[in-house]
C-alpha cells in the first residue's frame, strides 16, 4: 500500500514539474496551446510587463521580445502570433481596452522591428477583463499590466 501511494505521489509531482516547465523560458508557447497566462508569469518569455498607465517597451520587455523573435526564427513552422494587451483593474472598461490595445500594438511593433513579418502578427485587447492574478494591490496590478504573445496554430 505504501509503495502504491509513493508511486502515485511521485507521478503527480513529476507531471506537475513537466507542466510548469512550459511556463518558463523554454518556449513551449510556440506550440500554440497556451491562452492568456494566469498567475505570476514574471519569468515567462511570452509575457512582457508595463509600467502604470504606459505602453512603453522598457529594456526588460525588449529583452523578452528579442527572445521571442529568436525562438520564432528557430521554430520549424513559423506560427502566426496573437499579442494580447491586458491592464490592471483600475480605470474604466473603455480606457483599459484602449490602453490594452496600445500595449499589444507596442509589442507587435517591436516584434516587427526585430524581424517577424507584420502579416504574422495580430493584436487584441482584453483591457482589465482577464486578470492574471486577483488582488487590488500594487503586486497584483503589476502582474496584470502585460502583453502576452501566443502562437496560433497554422
Amino acid at each position: 500500500m505504501m509503495k502504491k501511494l509513493f508511486a502515485i505521489v511521485f507521478a503527480l509531482v513529476a507531471l506537475s514539474a513537466c507542466k510548469n516547465m512550459g511556463q518558463g523560458m523554454n518556449g513551449s508557447w510556440l506550440d500554440g496551446d497556451r491562452s492568456s497566462t494566469t498567475g505570476d508569469q514574471t519569468n515567462a518569455v511570452n509575457v512582457v510587463f508595463f509600467a502604470f498607465d504606459s505602453s512603453k517597451i522598457d529594456a526588460e520587455a525588449k529583452a523578452k521580445l528579442v527572445k521571442q523573435v529568436e525562438m520564432w526564427n528557430t521554430s520549424s513552422n513559423k506560427p502566426a502570433l496573437l499579442v494580447e494587451g491586458h491592464c490592471d483593474e483600475r480605470g474604466t472598461v473603455e480606457y483599459n481596452l484602449a490602453l490594452g490595445e496600445r500595449r499589444a500594438y507596442a509589442a507587435k511593433k517591436e516584434l516587427i522591428a526585430l524581424g517577424i513579418p507584420a502579416e504574422k502578427i495580430e493584436t487584441i485587447s482584453y483591457g482589465k477583463e482577464r486578470p492574471a492574478v486577483m488582488g487590488n494591490d500594487e503586486y497584483s496590478w503589476a502582474l496584470n499590466r502585460r502583453a502576452v504573445t501566443i502562437a496560433v496554430k497554422n
